[in-house]
This record gives structure tokens, sequence and C-alpha cells, in this order.
């Protein structure tokens, strides 16, 4: 039964909200493998399991592809092995609520730095307060941030800012999800030297594959293929807004699952983040808006002429709105 137009933005909230909770509570399930595998084991065995999958769904013919497509798609593996591996071993020292918003500098700055708005860099500003006040918590709550932990969650920050750009070329470049998949399996054999012992370990123990299938489930296939649908039904700016939510989610599931406590200044901290989020995905929107008005006082049809660039350089496309979703 086809839906009607009417519940198609309906239906692609409830994706990406569903989308939201799987990424945060798919790392959550992945910290409680870290003391058996340690972080860049789970990470490579996600990676590598996310790739035979979308390998089989995609069936990519690389073999045809030209110099510029293969150096996009081994950039792009090298963006989803540094910021997933990273990432990973973030949260095996800090609290999965403030590493997400953390990690949320990557893609904020990148968009101030693209879009070159000063009400962007005010948003940034408005992070990096944010920032700071996780650090304050981090230095007199009952919950100190480790300081190797920062470090590795600013560096998957930097690699989750090289991946926007990476995607957005190589969706360019490469039609269909061949380039993800093949993306992946660059990352997956990257990942070879870390993966090799926890790839032995898991092959031993049903209940620990079974864990890594999960996490696999969680963090890759099911938010890859829900904010996929969901970017078909709803406007890119509301799909940017529901992402930004992604701090809240991830703090809610390290309550749930790792039981980490959220101290009244760190959710405030993560709030601000949350703000910025929302005002950078807003702003963008609106820059379109101008642009629009603009081309129409100077005579022109802004949706009748040749499409915008949506490219890597172009203004249009805000910080969360690359065709895969958060590291998790």
């Amino acid at each position: 039964m086809q839906q009607s137009a009417s519940s198609r933005p309906l239906v692609g909230v409830v994706l990406v909200v569903c989308s939201c909770l799987s990424l945060p509570f798919g790392a959550a399930v992945a910290a409680q493998l870290f003391p058996v595998l340690g972080p860049w084991g789970v990470t490579s065995l996600r990676v590598a399991i996310a790739a035979v999958l979308l390998l089989v769904i995609a069936r990519p013919r690389p073999v045809r592809w030209n110099r510029t497509q293969w150096t996009a798609a081994a950039l792009f593996g090298l963006s989803l092995a540094g910021m997933n591996g990273f990432f990973y071993a973030a949260i095996d020292l800090i609290p999965l609520g403030p590493a997400v918003a953390i990690e949320f500098l990557g893609p904020l700055v990148l968009a101030a730095v693209l879009t070159r708005r000063l009400g962007d860099a005010a948003w940034v500003a408005l992070a990096l307060l944010g920032i700071v006040l996780l650090g304050i918590d981090g230095l007199v709550g009952s919950e100190p941030l480790d300081p190797l932990g920062l470090l590795f969650i600013l560096i998957a920050a930097a690699f989750w800012a090289m991946y926007i750009r990476m995607s957005a070329r190589v969706g360019t470049l490469i039609p269909g999800s061949g380039g993800l998949a093949v993306g992946l399996a660059v990352a997956a054999v990257l990942l070879i030297p870390v993966g090799v012992p926890a790839a032995v370990t898991v092959a031993g123990d049903m209940q620990l594959l079974l864990l890594a299938a999960i996490t696999a489930v969680l963090s890759s296939v099911v938010p890859y293929s829900f904010e996929l649908a969901a970017l078909r039904r709803l406007p890119q700016r509301v799909f940017g807004v529901l992402l930004s939510l992604e701090p809240a989610f991830a703090t809610l599931a390290g309550w749930l699952i790792l039981g980490q406590n959220a101290t009244p200044l760190r959710m405030l901290a993560i709030a601000l983040v949350i703000v910025a989020s929302v005002g950078t995905t807003l702003g963008v929107h609106s820059g379109r808006r101008r642009a629009d008005a603009d081309a129409r006082r100077d005579g022109a049809d802004p949706d009748g002429g040749p499409a915008p660039d949506v490219g890597p350089d172009s203004d249009e496309t805000g910080p969360f709105t690359a065709p895969i979703p958060l590291p998790g």
C-alpha cells in the first residue's frame, strides 16, 4: 500500500529518531566488548562485518574505476577507519555522552570554515563553550574526563570532518552505494593489524561473535539504511536538526546500558552543543533561501537552471547531511 504524502514526513522523523537511538546503543554494546577485544579490535570487527554486508548488497565494480575514483574511495576508507577507531578508543576512557558532544566539533568547525558566515562562527563559539564546560566538569565532577580520551575524541572529530568532505566527493564520483562499500572495505584492510587478535578471540566464542554482529547491525546496517530512507522523505534541514540530538541519545544510552551518570553541568554543556548544531543546520537553510531570493531579484529562476552545487565545497549541505551517519 502506497504511503500518503502527509505520512511521509512523519515516517522520516521516526526513521531518524530510530537511527539516532541505534547508533549510541550500538556504541554502548560495543563498549562491553572493550575489556576482551579492546576498542580497536571491536572497531576492526564492526567495520569488517559492515563491509562484507554492504559489498554483498551493493556489488560494486571497482575494476572499472579510474585513479580519481580509487583515490577518493581510499581516502574515504581512511577517514572511516580513523573516525570509528578513535571514537571507540575515546569512549573506552570517557563517558559516551560527552564524547559524542565533543566529536560534534568536527562538523561544526567544518561548516563554519566552508560557509564563511559570521553566524556559523557564533554557533561554533557556543559549541566551544559547551566543550569548556565539559572540561570544567571533568576537573571538578565526580567522574573526571581522561585527558587521553579527550585527545582521542578530538582526533575522531578531525576524521569526522575529513569523512564529511570525502563522503561528498565519493558520492559525486561514484554512483550508488559502491563508494561506501569499497570505502568500508579499505577501512577494514587498514584495521587488519589491530583486528587479527580480535578475530581469533571471537572465532572461539559464539557469545562474543553475537555481540560483535549486534554492534555492526546497530551501528552500521540499521542507521545507514534508515537515514538514507529518511533523506528521501525529509528536507535536509529537518534531517540535520534531528540528527543534532545525537548527544542526548548518547547520554541516555550511556546511562541505561553503561551506568554512566550525567551531572547538571555536563547536561548543560551537551545542551549547548545540541543548540549549536541545530543553529548551524538552520543557518545553512536560511542562507539557501537568501540565495534563492537574490536569484529571483536578478531575474533568474533558482529552480529552472542547472542543479545547485552540493559537493564538498557547497554552502547548501549542512554539517550532518552527509549520506552516512555518525560513528557508533
